[in-house]
């Protein structure tokens, strides 16, 4: 086994390891940004540049390991990682800007902690080299006859999910942009769960998995999980604490009529 299957073997076992214990954590303490903000983390940074730090690896890594990868001139190849960094555009440099025009004209009410986001930089050191080594150079394309049926319903999955993570986003930016503080959020999926924006990443990724068709994705959709689904619970305690009554009650947290 080459330097690199060990460690890409060793990266993907600890990514499908980290996630039951990232759950479980979660259910007991939320990371201090957003609504959960709170003192003690330590030095704080800029919140919009806090976010293209510790996405920017999913854009830099997979534009420098990619082309390394023997299946770079692939067109499977070219059309998976093609998605995977439209999502991280929009992560990494769209989403922060956003964030930095929508709210940048208003009282600043707090920062990124550094710590918080030095654990996602971490993270998406390590789930970009998985996606990327597997799609340019693990992935077995050549004889996998089903690839184009798989990725069809896969992209159908992502493509929702990614609409539907967006959307939410910029509502809930747009009422941050508001000012007034926090109010309850309407229309669309914010009718049926509190949390429309994880529950649209939950499905893209379940989407990404299903196109890639491998255990790097099928770890990077349960991670997304583990970490996003007690997240939407505390915030869904949080919008039911804040605006009692006043908060539809047949919404649940993140899951539609389910959970």
């Amino acid at each position: 086994m080459s330097s690199d299957q060990t460690l890409f073997h060793y990266s993907l076992l600890s990514l499908l390891l980290s996630g039951p214990p990232t759950a479980l954590s979660l259910l007991f303490l939320q990371a201090p940004y957003g609504k959960h903000r709170r003192p003690g983390w330590g030095p704080t940074i800029y919140p919009p540049l806090a976010w293209f730090l510790m996405e920017s690896p999913t854009l830099w890594l997979t534009l420098l390991l990619y082309p390394l990868g023997r299946h770079h001139s692939n067109p499977r190849a070219q059309t998976l990682i093609s998605l995977f960094l439209l999502h991280y555009l929009h992560r990494a440099i769209i989403y922060p800007l956003k964030i930095h025009f929508r709210t940048h004209d208003r009282k600043p009410t707090g920062g990124f902690p550094v710590t918080i986001a030095a654990m996602a930089f971490a993270f998406n050191l390590l789930n970009s080299y998985l996606q990327v080594r597997w799609v340019s150079h693990y992935a077995d394309y050549g004889s996998d006859g089903w690839f184009w049926w798989r990725f069809a319903g896969g992209l159908a999955v992502f493509a929702g999910g990614m609409a539907t993570n967006v959307t939410a986003d910029m509502a809930l930016l747009w009422l941050k942009g508001e000012g007034g503080g926090y109010r309850v959020p309407r229309g669309g999926w914010f009718e049926v769960v509190s949390c429309p924006n994880y529950f649209g990443e939950v499905v893209e990724w379940l989407g990404w998995a299903l196109m890639t068709w491998s255990w790097a994705g099928v770890g990077f959709f349960l991670y997304t999980c583990a970490n996003l689904v007690p997240r939407a619970r505390a915030n869904h305690k949080w919008y039911l604490e804040k605006f009692g009554e006043d908060y539809p009650k047949n919404r649940k947290a993140v899951i539609p009529f389910v959970y």
